[in-house]
């Protein structure tokens, strides 16, 4: 998982906040798979895989399409109450929407 340092509420070709009704998916190309040789959580991508580290697997394993951004932060919430989850997962999951790996 990359740096992150903002957060926000919606997301615009000029904005970079994120929209808390938006229901994140993994896009048809991508798949994820856990390693057990590696012990890494990673996205196969065409001709390109992705290893996530840190808590990055744990989130893109909320991304199915019925959870929105907002229940996706309250669960993560529960599962670790002193992260700042609020702000850094938003942003997280517009750059992997950015990337082309969510929908």
């Amino acid at each position: 998982m990359r740096d992150i340092a903002t957060s926000d509420r919606r997301d615009t070709a000029t904005d970079d906040r994120v929209d808390l009704d938006w229901r994140p998916a993994l896009a048809r190309s991508v798949m994820f798979r856990h390693d057990r040789v590696r012990g890494a959580d990673l996205l196969l991508l065409p001709e390109r895989v992705v290893v996530l580290r840190g808590a990055a697997g744990s989130i893109v394993k909320l991304c199915d399409g019925e959870r929105d951004v907002a229940a996706i932060v309250a669960e993560l919430a529960r599962r670790h109450p002193d992260a700042p989850v609020d702000a850094e997962v938003p942003a997280f999951l517009r750059q992997l929407r950015a990337e082309g790996w969510l929908r």
